[in-house]
């Protein structure tokens, strides 16, 4: 049913949660996994980073960077066939952009990601996916108790 699946990462652990639900899903349809973490190095980008401007960005690809390898290991530890990618941009569009290029068939992420003041301003990225979005998107619900 699902031939490719994409797992949007910021790291958060309720994208991890996320994550492992789209391994398990993309284990059952044997489909080819697509890990991506969008470092939005747009002005609203990530506030909580001191420093001059280049070297907020360079932290934040590296980072971003280290999201997609922790689930692509986990990917490949389940056999599966991945691709890891890290965009830059606002990540709502990227990953639409991102999913239709690939030709994605479904869409794996939680409802809740890092936050901050720019999702305050801007919205949940799950809900522009879902909104904007004309894939399928299963949406993990994070726990309330956790969040």
């Amino acid at each position: 049913m699902f031939e490719t699946i994409l797992i949007p990462t910021d790291g958060s652990e309720h994208a991890e949660d996320a994550a492992e639900t789209a391994i398990e899903l993309a284990t059952v349809h044997d489909a080819t996994v697509h890990v991506v973490c969008v470092a939005d190095t747009g002005p609203l980008g990530d506030l909580r980073l001191p420093g001059d401007a280049a070297s907020a960005e360079d932290a934040m690809r590296g980072r971003a960077q280290e999201h997609v390898d922790a689930v692509v290991g986990r990917a490949e530890a389940a056999g599966l066939d991945v691709t890891g990618t890290v965009l830059e941009g606002p990540p709502e569009h990227e990953l639409l952009e991102y999913a239709d290029d690939v030709g994605v068939d479904l869409v794996v992420m939680a409802t809740r990601g890092r936050g901050g003041v720019q999702r305050m301003a801007l919205g949940s990225v799950t809900d522009h996916i879902v909104r904007f979005g004309d894939i399928p998107v299963f949406v993990a619900n994070a726990d309330d108790e956790s969040a």
